[in-house]
């Protein structure tokens, strides 16, 4: 058969799928769902997952009046990231054959970075639960806070992961260090040897070397937004929406265009929080205390705003608004304060439950008899990488790739934030 892989290369590459699964910090902390590939490819590679729900329960034995509907939520995925490290190597070349190793080694490190950045992205950039923390974090008490605003919205305390800048992680590290420091103190010791740090305040914890960084706001100061019924600046949440001409579509319930005094200087990943907004737990509608922190999505206008997580404050009264209800109004007035979280440049670090974040496997149909060698292996996870190899007579070059094909969608953005 044309193009064939020889054995060292069938080893190179099983050991190439090893060092890819091994690498793919991220992607074993978040959830996955695999998709049918035909399906997706017929839907252009989108699907609707489904928010949990969230019920109403009532007082006494008679319920005549209190059977209401529920709404069902959902969120579209995408897979939409096509990830390929090509290459080409010189008959000449092939004859060194730890050179096509280290080739091989780097495209599988690449694509392994290309996923994990994905997901933090997605996390940084869309993750609503904000602890503002003006210095480099130093230990126990910044983790803690990250677990407050967790446990006081009814986040699930399970599965909870941390990922730090190598200075905030290192910054916990010293602080490990140093507590209680005796000799054969395990935590301390392995702080102190390998600036580990380990779970933490119900958090597993994860050292980054590319962590983003977000700029302090320059939205300037009196912003205001209107929090009065009247504005209608609050949302009621929808499974389905009826275009003008008659179709019915589902909605994206994760995002709110809402009207403030001006944007000037705002922009998308910017948190605030609103005067009079608080929190409430999403199970028992509790009061937190905590005025409720928003991000922005993106700045359509001089005076709009996309926004995450919506304004859900049952102002409204619906079903819908009492079943998802996410803030509650204190007080109400015409020009609200808007007050920016992120006063000061730094790193981003991220933090969820593996539930709100999911990746989607997908899967190339690359036929095995057009020319070219093929192989494909898929993770633990289901991601899948395929290696290609086609020899040109004319050159006596041998060109090689190495594709993934994924996506990433942030499914619950309260259930998810940075500090």
């Amino acid at each position: 058969m044309a193009n064939s892989f020889n054995k060292e290369e069938r080893v190179a590459f099983e050991d190439i799928l090893e060092g890819f699964q091994d690498a793919l910090v991220l992607s074993k902390n978040v959830a996955v769902y695999n998709t049918d590939q035909t399906m997706m490819e017929r839907t252009n590679n989108v699907i609707w997952r489904p928010q949990p729900y969230i019920a109403t329960s009532y007082n006494g034995i008679d319920m005549s009046s209190n059977f209401d509907d529920f709404t069902q939520l959902s969120v579209p995925a995408t897979i939409g990231f096509s990830k390929s490290v090509p290459w080409v190597m010189t008959a000449t070349e092939l004859r060194d054959s730890l050179q096509e190793g280290r080739l091989g080694d780097a495209a599988k490190q690449k694509l392994a970075s290309d996923i994990n950045v994905a997901i933090m992205n997605v996390a940084a950039n869309q993750g609503t639960l904000f602890v503002k923390r003006t210095a480099a974090a130093s230990g126990f008490d910044d983790v803690a806070q990250c677990e407050a605003i967790m446990n006081e919205q009814g986040v699930p305390m399970y599965d909870r992961f941390l990922a730090l800048s190598t200075r905030d992680y290192n910054g916990m590290a010293s602080d490990l260090s140093k507590a209680s420091r005796s000799f054969g103190n395990d935590i301390s010791d392995r702080a102190l040897r390998k600036a580990f740090v380990g779970e933490m305040a119900s958090f597993e914890t994860y050292k980054f070397d590319y962590a983003n960084r977000k700029a302090a706001a320059a939205g300037g100061a009196g912003l205001t937004v209107d929090t009065r019924v009247s504005a209608g600046n609050y949302y009621v949440p929808k499974a389905t929406a009826v275009a003008t001409t008659g179709e019915t579509a589902n909605v994206d319930n994760r995002f709110q265009t809402i009207t403030i005094s001006s944007t000037t200087s705002v922009v998308a990943g910017d948190a605030f929080t609103i005067a009079g907004i608080n929190a409430v737990h999403h199970i028992t509608k509790g009061d937190t205390g905590q005025l409720k922190t928003f991000r922005v999505i993106s700045v359509p206008s001089a005076t709009t705003l996309v926004i995450s997580p919506p304004l859900i404050t049952a102002q409204g009264g619906t079903d819908a608004e009492v079943q998802y209800q996410n803030c509650v109004a204190t007080s109400t007035a015409s020009n609200a304060s808007i007050v920016f979280l992120n006063t000061v440049s730094n790193f981003i670090n991220p933090f969820w439950q593996r539930d709100s974040l999911e990746i989607l496997p997908g899967r190339y149909a690359v036929p095995s008899d057009a020319g070219a060698a093929v192989m494909r292996a898929s993770t633990d996870q289901g991601i899948e990488l395929v290696m290609q190899k086609q020899y040109d007579i004319n050159t006596m070059k041998t060109k090689y790739r190495l594709d993934t094909l994924f996506g990433v969608v942030n499914k619950q953005p309260e259930m998810s934030g940075i500090m």
